[in-house]
């Protein structure tokens, strides 16, 4: 199994998972996706669009896995997000995909843009990630 597969069933792993249930992460080099089908309100706040939340971890995670697919070695963390709500999601597809930006010696950053099922930018994000001293190997899922 290699590096991207095992990022895949870490991800799927994490038990935030049950309540997104359905969220999906693709992986390549310096890039990443996250596909989620709003299939109910259970996402929404009380003006009945998607809760800020949902903005935040498409887009933390497509940033986050962007960094850790060039990282073997060390789990990365979030250490600063920066999140821009564009656009009210009312439902359906979204995804949001990440792209590394910058790398140096123990820190990173990405950025990620957030679509919807129609291809409109409804959220974007800026993010930077830190090397833990936790080896991959002993994360949950990804041994």
């Amino acid at each position: 199994m290699d590096h991207f597969e095992r990022l895949v069933r870490m991800y799927n792993a994490a038990p935030i998972h049950n309540f997104y249930e359905g969220i999906q992460l693709s992986v390549e080099e310096n890039k990443a996706r996250i596909d989620l089908e709003m299939k109910d309100d259970r996402f929404f706040h009380a003006g009945m669009s998607a809760h800020g939340s949902v903005y935040f971890k498409l887009l933390d995670d497509a940033a986050y896995f962007a960094c850790q697919s060039a990282i073997l070695d060390n789990f990365i963390v979030t250490t600063a997000f920066n999140t821009q709500l564009l656009r009210p999601i009312f439902g359906g597809k979204i995804y949001a995909e990440g792209k590394m930006e910058f790398e140096s010696g123990q820190m990173f950053s990405a950025s990620a843009k957030l679509f919807d099922e129609k291809g409109r930018l409804c959220g974007s994000g800026h993010g930077q990630f830190l090397k833990s001293r936790v080896a991959l190997e002993e994360v949950e899922g990804y041994k």
